[in-house]
């Protein structure tokens, strides 16, 4: 079962390939996106990588939690699933 993770702190040059190519390494990327601004499109600093197994998600947080790229110290988690019913008042 493929994990769905966090990664933030990313350098705004940052893309979906960089993504893809620095997760590779630790497993099999099924998807790696830059999330960015609305209007505008530039990017917010974070991202989302899929990895195929929950083995190499771990492996991956191993691996990257904390390794500078771009002169920026990576922070890797699973991510949370947003929970759309509950709003903050």
């Amino acid at each position: 079962m493929s994990v769905r993770l966090y990664v933030g702190n990313l350098s705004f040059d940052a893309t979906g390939d960089d993504l893809r190519e620095i997760f590779s390494e630790t497993g099999t990327v099924e998807d790696a996106i830059i999330v960015t601004r609305p209007g505008g499109g530039r990017p917010r600093g974070f991202g989302f990588v899929t990895m195929s197994s929950e083995a190499e998600g771990e492996e991956a947080i191993r691996q990257l939690n904390g390794q500078e790229v771009g002169g920026r110290a990576l922070k890797v988690n699973v991510a949370k699933e947003r929970d759309s019913d509950s709003k903050d008042g």
